[in-house]
């Protein structure tokens, strides 16, 4: 009750010089906590993601977060910079999404050729695995593929076309058609 008639004797002076934008919540035994506005710089488990802008307590901001590199401060200019970050990371992604959309085109124009050895009776020794199709897409289109993005969908057990999903990130995904052809 003390703090409540001494608030009003803050002057904006001295909350521009600490640099923080506070607020009083009701903590615990209705103590009160102050919390300020900081700008993650890294991921923080069960706190946010990167350029992430949180209200944390002041103690784990300035004894914590911001010591460690984590974070920094919500001031105008850190906001502002945050603001040209977004915009840039933006531009990055719609350019990533539209490569994306055209290597996709590109792999799904005609099937890849697998090469597998193979019996009389057109079965295939072994299987084909997604090594083998990262290899074909960067034989034949062009395309360096990491194999753990690529999934079979059915079994190979002999020659014939068959579909594999190739995962983007970003929800980005497309089924490709290879041929699994006698070597």
């Amino acid at each position: 009750m003390v703090n409540d008639q001494h608030s009003h004797l803050i002057s904006n002076h001295s909350l521009t010089h600490l640099n923080v934008k506070d607020s009083v919540n009701t903590g615990l035994l209705g103590t009160k906590t102050k919390k300020m506005e900081i700008i993650l710089i890294q991921d923080v488990d069960n706190l946010g993601g990167k350029n992430e802008l949180v209200k944390v307590k002041n103690g784990y901001a300035r004894n914590f977060l911001i010591p460690r590199g984590l974070a920094v401060e919500a001031n105008p200019s850190n906001r502002k910079q945050l603001g040209e970050r977004l915009k840039v990371a933006k531009k990055k992604e719609d350019q990533m999404l539209a490569q994306i959309n055209s290597v996709i085109a590109k792999l799904q124009e005609g099937p890849i050729k697998v090469g597998a050895k193979t019996g009389t009776s057109g079965k295939i020794f072994g299987t084909v695995t997604p090594l083998q199709i990262s290899r074909g897409i960067r034989d034949q289109k062009g395309y360096d593929i990491d194999r753990k993005k690529i999934h079979i969908v059915d079994e190979v057990k002999e020659l014939g076309t068959y579909k594999a999903s190739i995962d983007f990130g970003n929800g980005q995904h497309a089924d490709v058609e290879f041929e699994v052809v006698a070597e």
